[in-house]
């Protein structure tokens, strides 16, 4: 806030407002239950109760006294006795709890307001009220008030309907009767219990109208229309697992696994207004259905109901959210205008994008999410567009989400063994067609960053430890020099239904995949190829051991029969020619980084030719090495020397 500003006076006059209300409800409760000082105090007894735009109105009859020593047959209010509207606060309706035939004291400063054309005055700034409770018998109607549930009206009120912006004609146009809702869900008889929840609410196609209205709580009975822009998956925040699937649970049968993934299905919707929201459905049994509800949901319009607020969220404390939702924006279409007629269209070209959105979740039992799959694709659904690496190297901005096709080549844990696997960032070493045709200037090879909040279905996993996999990369991050899979992005084997592709395929590759060779602009934690000539060998950790030449079993043991012969225990055959493999820390000349020490730890797949040899030194000293695959573990100045280790692509 503006240092002085009237924001920031208002926050401080809200803050020692909220403060003075808690201190005098204290005070109340410290004191009997009720203020010593009585002058001034407004009693109403409530008639009727209703909600208006998030206020709680009141229809009251002013009382002349305090009917606490009185029965409730006493306290029977005279007709002619004044009729009053009061306005209550959200908050003060939740602490006062009132119920019609509740008698209410109004402390000041309270102030009436009369309005023309009509004799009901208006109490209004009622932050001070107290219950007052008339009996024994009243207390405990009171304890089991406090069990139940308060149907309460609420009128929708549309701020176009009240300025007189809609035409004449608009569906707003209707009678009151016909946007009440209650705040606890009906009773339907046996014979409407075959029709769909959804069937009798009304449609809203706006998120804000229905927050508004409906408040924070949440909506059940009435539904919100959005397009699904986005699914992904999210990790469940404990403190907000869903034990209950609703009437109509959106995933299959729950899996077999006792550990199932602790992840969240979400959707990223718009209204048609521009307005988004992420919508947290419930837990998955399976990571591997987010590729089947992208498949059938994006793109679809649906009906939300059953909804809560979890959290207002802004620019600033969700930078991965916008940064999707910015990818997003402006739409590719025209946005209706809030507060004018259906037909009235706002153009994109130079609309600010949202500085806010909403996290909505299901509340117990409640949630509805009707998707209409067989339903045309929305015009207002914004496909990913499909980029090739070469051109997301160019772009010239930070943390803007892309989508890409890529090979991936090689995956590496993060060292850090003290984190489980499962929650370690991995490294995926990726091409495609336009890095690989590239002559020089970019990189053959870049990594992608897997951290351990992008969730990662079982199929991709398998997919990459079983070999090279062409992997569809949807709404990764990039910025910085890197591209990151944070949460929303998602990884696919199969191509989505609509992408925009730039151009040709640009996944299909030419050629043999080919690695940049290590020089004076190789980083650590890449991959390179490297050529040169063995100029020493770390004899403190070389090592070398016999393997079966039939399956490649290492661990070989001696044959019962003939201790001098070796025994596979997976082939069930003496192996009789073992092959020699060995590990070696060398160092090497290469004429690429002339003036650095390189060391490379040659790993079991050994790419000099030394099997069936004793390990001498002398026998590797001034061995050429041709092109190897290496992973570049550290590169530094001082001393001058990079360190490698050979790896086996995919």
């Amino acid at each position: 806030l503006c240092r002085g500003g009237l924001a920031e006076r208002l926050c401080r006059l809200q803050n020692r407002e909220r403060s003075a209300i808690s201190f005098w409800r204290h005070q109340c409760i410290s004191d009997d239950k009720t203020p010593s000082d009585k002058s001034g105090v407004l009693i109403v007894k409530i008639l009727e109760i209703f909600e208006e735009c998030t206020i709680q109105v009141a229809i009251c009859q002013q009382l002349e006294q305090s009917p606490v020593t009185l029965s409730p047959e006493d306290a029977l209010i005279n007709a002619e006795e004044p009729i009053l509207k009061v306005l209550f606060a959200r908050e003060t309706a939740a602490h006062l709890k009132s119920r019609p035939q509740d008698v209410i004291h109004i402390y000041p400063p309270w102030q009436k307001l009369l309005l023309r054309n009509t004799d009901v005055p208006v109490i209004l700034n009622t932050y001070f009220s107290q219950k007052v409770l008339l009996s024994e018998h009243s207390e405990a109607r009171e304890k089991t008030y406090d069990r139940t549930k308060m149907l309460i009206r609420k009128n929708i009120i549309s701020l176009a309907l009240t300025f007189r912006l809609d035409d004449l004609d608009d569906k707003l146009h209707q009678e009151p009767s016909d946007n009440q809702v209650a705040c606890a869900p009906q009773l339907h008889n046996n014979g409407d219990s075959k029709q769909h929840p959804l069937a009798l609410s009304a449609v809203n196609d706006s998120l804000l109208d229905m927050v508004e209205s409906q408040g924070a709580v949440g909506w059940r009975e009435v539904q919100v229309q959005v397009v699904i822009q986005r699914v992904y998956c999210l990790p469940a925040r404990e403190g907000y697992r869903s034990h209950t699937q609703g009437n109509k649970p959106l995933c299959a049968t729950p899996g077999t696994n006792s550990d199932p993934p602790n992840v969240r299905l979400c959707l990223l919707v718009q209204d048609a207004y521009g307005m988004f929201s992420e919508v947290w459905l419930q837990p998955l049994s399976s990571t591997d259905d987010i590729e089947q509800y992208c498949r059938r949901w994006e793109g679809k319009s649906c009906c939300l109901a059953g909804m809560k607020i979890l959290q207002r969220t802004t620019r600033g404390r969700a930078l991965g959210l916008f940064s999707l939702i910015d990818s997003l924006w402006p739409p590719v279409v025209p946005l209706k205008v809030p507060g004018q007629s259906q037909d009235s269209e706002m153009m994109t070209t130079n609309l600010p994008p949202p500085s806010f959105c909403y996290i909505l979740t299901v509340q117990s039992g409640e949630m509805h999410v009707e998707v209409d799959e067989e339903e045309q694709i929305s015009n207002l659904y914004q496909p990913p567009a499909v980029h090739g690496l070469k051109e997301i190297l160019r772009i010239d901005a930070c943390n803007k989400r892309c989508s890409f096709w890529a090979q991936v080549l090689y995956q590496r844990l993060q060292t850090k063994h003290t984190v489980p696997i499962n929650q370690r960032d991995i490294l995926l070493f990726v091409t495609d067609s336009t890095l690989q045709n590239v002559v020089h200037g970019m990189p053959k090879v870049v990594a992608v960053s897997v951290t351990a909040s992008c969730v990662l279905s079982m199929e991709i996993r398998e997919a990459l430890s079983a070999g090279s996999r062409l992997v569809f990369f949807k709404d990764a991050l990039w910025g910085n020099g890197r591209i990151i899979c944070v949460e929303r992005t998602v990884l696919l084997l199969q191509k989505p239904l609509l992408c925009l592709a730039a151009g040709a395929d640009l996944s299909k590759l030419t050629g043999p995949v080919r690695l940049d060779e290590l020089d004076s602009t190789t980083q650590a934690n890449s991959i390179c190829a490297l050529r040169g000539t063995v100029v020493g060998v770390n004899e403190s950790t070389a090592f070398s051991w016999p393997t079966c030449d039939r399956c490649g079993n290492g661990k070989l043991e001696l044959c019962p029969q003939d201790r001098e012969l070796l025994y596979c225990n997976q082939c069930s055959e003496v192996v009789t020619t073992p092959v020699l493999k060995m590990q070696l820390e060398v160092f090497l000349s290469c004429p690429s980084r002339s003036q650095s020490t390189v060391k490379v730890k040659v790993g079991h797949e050994i790419s000099v030719d030394l099997s069936g040899v004793t390990y001498e030194v002398q026998s590797v000293l001034g061995k050429e090495v041709g092109l190897l695959n290496c992973y570049v573990h550290s590169v530094t100045s001082r001393p001058n020397c990079v360190v490698l280790e050979e790896i086996v692509l995919l």
